[in-house]
């Protein structure tokens, strides 16, 4: 499909591609090696439980499922808007957890330092701090990250068994693998949608409509979820499921 989409969609669908292989390229002995090697451990501080600290996470359509089954309010768009039509619509890849709008921005589930759903928390949550992506460092140079929020919170140099390292890189390159095949499905939709529809995204519309978000405006966003849009209208605090 990627051959038939229109810009930036292709590019964007390619590059999460060569992503996908890359990862799936990636040796688990040498990821085991680095789990090992940091041997984190927990201390129950609750931080990466925060906006402040871990921004939002984003969940895996069953993930989404799994947290509505808690609590059919706790959901909303990702934070982070993909794409905008020239109609000043927003698309984005799926949804995160709402936050309590404290000062944090503590994950609607956290009480007392605490999660609500621990038995039944996303699958980000399973694998934090652990990751296996690409992505820029503080001087934009690009290569693989393993570990969030290194030596910023829980402990290091635990003892983490051989067999227990290698169950956590499969664990988290399932996830990371899960996350890429699911932006890779959104990118095709959004990319179809667009297409059939007439549309384009713009720039400089983003621009303005996240300025006038910025001072209290509602955005319509599109939110992908199972193959499909889901439109909502978000405002700074607020948001709400619109009729379809």
């Amino acid at each position: 499909m990627a051959q038939s989409l229109r810009e930036p969609f292709r590019s964007l669908v390619m590059r999460c591609r060569q992503e996908l292989n890359a990862l799936r390229g990636y040796p688990e002995d040498r990821f085991a090696d680095i789990i090992q090697e940091v041997g984190f451990s927990c201390d129950l501080c609750a931080r990466c439980c925060t906006r402040a600290f871990n921004g939002h996470v984003h969940l895996l359509d069953d993930d989404a499922e799994r947290v509505c089954s808690h609590d059919p309010a706790a959901l909303e768009p990702a934070v982070t808007y993909d794409f905008c039509d020239l109609h000043g619509t927003f698309y984005v890849s799926g949804y995160t957890i709402r936050s309590r709008q404290d000062t944090a921005g503590s994950c609607l589930f956290l009480d007392d330092g605490r999660c609500r759903i621990y038995d039944d928390r996303p699958m980000v949550c399973r694998v934090y701090p652990f990751m296996l992506h690409r992505e820029p460092d503080g001087e934009g140079v690009i290569d693989w990250r393993q570990i969030s929020g290194l030596d910023e919170h829980g402990s290091y140099h635990s003892d983490i068994p051989r067999d227990e390292a290698f169950r956590i890189a499969r664990e988290t390159r399932a996830f990371e693998e899960a996350l890429l095949c699911h932006e890779l499905e959104f990118l095709e939709c959004t990319g179809d949608y667009f297409s059939r529809n007439g549309l384009r995204h713009v720039r400089k519309v983003y621009d303005d409509r996240m300025r006038e978000y910025g001072r209290g405006a509602a955005v319509r966003v599109m939110a992908y979820f199972r193959g499909r849009f889901e439109p909502w209208e978000v405002r700074a605090g607020r948001a709400r499921r619109l009729p379809e």
